[in-house]
């Protein structure tokens, strides 16, 4: 996850951010290996919730690879894990954000029939 998220590149803020914010609210974490590699190649980070544009949804925090394993199939196996656990837990939609420079995410994501919907603002860092 250190790949996708830099300010938690030590595993011990990680799982502490994990396990006391993000699990509290739903967050949970998925992975795809590689064979003879002991860790997780690629992993999603995602829970669900409701609001009155979307229902109920299933939204993807975090999708990354390594990137000595980018191109081998885990983006998709997680892409296609994560339509089927939406689909299981009867979601109506799956989504997400990318950010702007992201092109190849975003070529990624319209291959997987996501659609660019909206833009996302906010207001910056408030705690300032």
């Amino acid at each position: 996850m250190a790949e996708l998220r830099p300010k938690f590149s030590s595993a011990t803020r990680f799982v502490r951010q994990v396990n006391e914010v993000q699990r509290p609210e739903g967050y949970r974490l998925v992975g795809s290996f590689d064979d003879g590699v002991d860790h997780a190649v690629a992993a999603a980070g995602f829970r669900t919730g409701h609001n009155l544009v979307s229902g109920f949804y299933l939204y993807v925090d975090d999708l990354v690879t390594l990137p000595a394993f980018r191109g081998r199939g885990h983006a998709d196996a997680l892409m296609q894990w994560l339509f089927e656990e939406a689909t299981r837990l009867e979601c109506d939609r799956l989504e997400l954000d990318s950010a702007t420079h992201r092109h190849d995410a975003h070529r990624f994501y319209l291959k997987h029939n996501l659609v660019i919907s909206a833009f996302h603002f906010y207001s910056g860092d408030l705690s300032r």
